[in-house]
């Protein structure tokens, strides 16, 4: 198997964990499972790829990793960036220009039309923000391989895979693929209509996709004192999870789990490459001493 699955106990349940953020460095997590395709690609197919959103990114990042194993070109736009980090790049940015990346700045009222022209451009791959793409299909069908491979070699049933959503990619081909189990979900960018509704973009949703309801909403890489603890206690439990998607989804998770029985597998589908820019944004809020 790519990744290994560890037994984790935590908060008195018993887990198991698909360390997908062990694959790579800076193709971690479902950045390499949304790229492989990509990744077995004759470099010279394309020349030039392009992509957009937010400027600390895991996806920017390990897209300009790719593109400099493959020798393209990577053009990456973003809406105006704050002017310390444009001074004194850091963390995902910093790596990524490292790596060749061509950053290009849109104001806020050109940002949109500015996308929707990348979209109409044929003569680029446009790889959607966060890699939203039925090009992520092939890759998370293989993580859906190895999930039943494992389940078929501990011969632990039923089922439940966790995995937390920004535009929902994972869950919904995790889901498509494993009709067997049980997919679980919850939104972490948006709501959950966002979210139901940039999975119907990609295809007909399955039925085993299950999407959970956070009893608390939080505004996405916003730094919280809630989502800090549960990331700290995470680590003391033996597992350093992304500090993006992972604490909302297992507060989520926690105020559900009287309502399943069975063995619950968490896909850590996160990269650490984006935790020290937001314990940097934790501390600066005084959060961390």
């Amino acid at each position: 198997m790519l990744s290994e699955v560890t037994p984790f106990h935590f908060q008195g349940f018993d887990f198991y964990v698909k360390r997908d953020e062990t694959i790579d460095p800076l193709l971690s997590g479902n950045k390499y499972r949304k790229l492989y395709s990509l990744l077995q690609t004759p470099a010279h197919t394309y020349q030039t790829i392009m992509s957009y959103g937010g400027t600390q990114s895991n996806a920017m990042l390990s897209i300009a990793a790719l593109c400099r194993q493959k020798g393209w070109f990577f053009h990456y736009y973003c809406k105006p960036i704050a002017p310390h980090l444009k001074q004194q790049p850091s963390g995902n940015l910093l790596a990524a220009l490292d790596l060749g990346m061509l950053l290009f700045e849109t104001n806020h009222d050109d940002y949109e039309t500015t996308i929707t022209q990348l979209k109409s451009n044929g003569s680029s791959l446009l790889i959607p923000q966060g890699g939203a793409d039925a090009i992520a299909q092939q890759g998370i069908e293989i993580l859906a391989q190895e999930i039943r491979q494992w389940q078929q070699s501990t011969n632990l049933k039923p089922l439940y895979i966790v995995t937390p959503s920004g535009t929902g990619t994972t869950a919904f081909y995790l889901a498509s693929a494993l009709p067997e189990y049980t997919v679980l979900t919850s939104a972490c960018i948006a709501n959950k209509n966002y979210l139901i509704t940039q999975m119907q973009q990609l295809g007909t949703m399955p039925d085993n996709l299950r999407l959970l309801q956070a009893n608390r909403k939080f505004h996405f890489a916003q730094p919280y004192p809630e989502l800090l603890h549960m990331y700290e206690q995470l680590k003391t439990a033996g597992i350093t999870f992304d500090l993006l998607y992972a604490p909302q989804m297992w507060l989520t998770l926690l105020e559900h789990m009287q309502n399943f029985d069975g063995t619950v597998l968490y896909v850590h589908s996160g990269g650490l490459m984006g935790n020290a820019t937001m314990l940097e944004r934790y501390q600066h809020k005084g959060l961390i001493t």
